[in-house]
């Protein structure tokens, strides 16, 4: 196996029959590109069942990466079938009927409906045919998994009573002290009995949700904004009513009028880095947002998952009433990794109070091993290191992919400085995107729809894309066929709206 010479990085390596290519001046992740090299050599079969590939050691030697993203990328082709590792031996490509069997999976046959079922169903498989351009979360080699490894080696080697233990029911105290710590470098002030820990962000916004809120009641939401918060809160019986999004967030005109008209309980907003759109809301429309709740006498919710990478600029609602009105979200799923599942609420004493009784009803104590395992991570000391290089990687990404999109004739809602998402759309005079999602799903692409996003589910104009999985060629030709398709002109810059 070798490099390809082709590549400004490319060192000639191994047997020319297995040539891949490898450029670490892509924005493709490097393990991604192991990858996809080696399933389209297995596919089109220049490496047969039963051959062996190159050691970990040398092919990362060759190709001036690390052993471990070869090992990832090893691991995930041996998940899918591609691959077997044999004790002592090395990796060997699986027979053909093995990679049959992964490749029966794709879910791109036949008549499939675009919709927030199948959106939840199918988003969260790992496929590895499948381009994700709409999920929502960090890519695996963006995650704090070296930190993560170590943390776990170090609790492995604690007495057996450190795994015994059910937890407390607020959640493991040194780590909200920790959390308390990192509130107050964002001039948040929460003591630790003012902070709760949860099994992610989507349990504190249930939790958060069942304690203010009654059956009837009426909840104000971004829109577009969170999907997987829309059905949590309908489960509750309440009248959702959406605020219109802006760049600099949420519409404080439109904010007004609903508030005044409905008497809203509380208001579910996504300050920083706003999923979907990406853009941050300005100190100005945090102050008027704050005004209206003290008003009209609402409560605000802010969703603010991704701390740590936000601009230098951004701010809290939270820092501007000190927990009063506000309650503030947050979570360490999506930068150190999901599988943690690890979120806090804070908010005022009696709320921590109200909403650990109902944590307890409803599901005993979270993990406290995975608690300590964050705890751990935390007061490594390298994670805000990771946090600044993941910031930065994520804003060179944003622009990288917001050009594509441009150029394939999308027009953006706004150019995001950082964070995962870009919303995209098309043509107000074009059809809904629903049925270009679904032209997506027959070429092997996911898509999230604008109207996915929505409180109410009309029809939009608009997509999300994440930044980790989007800046493909493949995305970029099949929306570039689409504007050609529907006959669309030259793309212009938009004065945003979420109703085109």
């Amino acid at each position: 196996m070798y490099i390809d010479s082709a590549s400004p990085v490319a060192t000639p390596c191994g047997n020319q029959d297995h040539v891949i290519t490898i450029n670490s001046k892509l924005p493709t992740p490097l393990v991604r590109q192991v990858y996809d090299a080696l399933v389209d050599k297995i596919n089109k079969g220049a490496l047969r069942a039963g051959t062996k590939l190159e050691s970990v050691r040398s092919l990362a030697r060759h190709c001036g990466i690390s052993t471990m993203t070869v090992t990832n990328a090893y691991n995930r082709l041996v998940a899918e079938g591609y691959i077997e590792a044999r004790p002592a031996s090395g990796y060997f490509v699986t027979a053909a009927i093995s990679r049959t069997t992964v490749q029966r999976r794709k879910p791109f046959v036949g008549n499939t409906s675009v919709d927030s079922l199948w959106l939840l169903q199918r988003v969260y498989e790992d496929d590895a045919t499948l381009l994700n351009a709409g999920c929502g979360w960090l890519p695996p080699d963006h995650l704090y998994i070296d930190g993560l490894r170590h943390a776990l080696a170090g609790l492995a080697r604690k007495q057996a009573a450190s795994f015994a233990s059910y937890g407390t029911p607020y959640g493991y105290l040194p780590l909200r002290q920790q959390v308390q710590t990192q509130l107050a470098a964002r001039s948040i002030d929460a003591a630790p009995h003012q902070i709760v820990l949860t099994h992610g962000a989507s349990q504190a916004l249930d939790l958060v949700a069942r304690c203010l809120l009654q059956s009837r009641d009426t909840v104000l939401v971004d829109d577009p904004g969170y999907c997987n918060l829309f059905p949590t809160l309908r489960a509750l019986d309440v009248r959702l009513i959406g605020v219109e999004r802006t760049p600099e967030g949420p519409d404080v005109e439109a904010l007004q009028a609903l508030a005044q008209r409905y008497r809203p309980k509380a208001f579910f907003t996504n300050t920083n880095l706003h999923n979907p759109t990406g853009g941050c809301c300005t100190p100005a429309a945090s102050h008027q947002i704050l005004r209206l709740a003290e008003q009209y006498d609402f409560r605000i919710v802010e969703d603010d998952i991704f701390a740590g990478l936000q601009p230098a600029a951004a701010h809290s609602i939270a820092s501007l009433d000190q927990l009063q009105r506000v309650v503030h979200i947050g979570s360490f799923s999506k930068t150190i990794s999901p599988t943690l599942r690890v979120g806090f609420v804070a908010c005022n004493e009696d709320m921590a109070e109200r909403l650990v009784y109902l944590k307890m009803a409803s599901g005993l104590t979270t993990s406290e091993l995975s608690e300590k395992l964050v705890h751990a991570v935390l007061v490594e000391g390298h994670h805000r290191a990771h946090l600044a290089r993941l910031a930065e990687n994520l804003a060179v990404e944003q622009r990288a992919v917001c050009d594509g999109l441009a150029a394939a004739g999308m027009r953006l809602f706004t150019r995001p400085t950082g964070g995962l998402f870009v919303w995209a759309g098309f043509a107000p005079d074009m059809v809904d995107v629903r049925e270009v999602a679904q032209r997506a799903v027959a070429e092997g692409i996911m898509l999230a729809p604008g109207y996915l996003f929505r409180p109410d589910q009309q029809p939009s104009p608009w997509l999300r894309f994440n930044v980790g999985y989007s800046n493909d060629p493949r995305l970029y030709r099949f929306l570039a066929a689409q504007v050609r398709a529907f006959g669309a002109g030259p793309a212009k810059s938009p004065q945003a709206s979420t109703r085109d």
